[in-house]
């Protein structure tokens, strides 16, 4: 590992994690998972993908499902309402020239209530931080896998 950030600089650490313990207080545990699995492979980061489908499995989550979220629109392995924070997932991690579309916005709005809206929009954020630490301080030369 090229540094370990966390002990580095504490005080850029520890908002994450601040913001990782507000998701957990919002969003459905296996919600959570599916966001954390999803986000890290869009961005490629193979030590995240490691740690989060094994929680996921440890959690009790099927392994099919966690191979099928590369092609979630795709597959019959998730609910509607999973569909909804998938499809966020992916706009807000992908966050693209335009935002995140207003259809996406609409969606998520209508199916969860503000707090966990906040709560998921949280552990997206999270997320995605920690997955740029780990693919920019090449943890994946620290995955289990290795």
């Amino acid at each position: 590992m090229r540094m370990n950030l966390a002990k580095v600089a504490p005080e850029v650490y520890q908002p994450l994690l601040q913001l990782e313990s507000y998701a957990q207080q919002h969003v459905d545990p296996a919600l959570a998972h599916l966001i954390k699995v999803r986000a890290s492979i869009l961005n490629g980061c193979a030590y995240c993908v490691d740690i989060h489908t094994a929680e996921s499995i440890k959690a009790g989550e099927h392994v099919q499902r966690l191979f099928a979220l590369s092609v979630w629109r795709e597959s019959k392995f998730f609910t509607d309402t999973e569909r909804v924070v998938l499809e966020f997932t992916d706009a807000v991690t992908r966050l693209g020239e335009h935002g995140v579309p207003d259809e996406v916005w609409e969606k998520v709005a209508a199916t969860f209530e503000e707090q966990q809206v906040a709560g998921l929009l949280a552990q997206i954020i999270s997320i995605n931080a920690f997955n740029r630490i780990g693919v920019t301080m090449d943890s994946a030369t620290q995955s289990r896998l290795r």
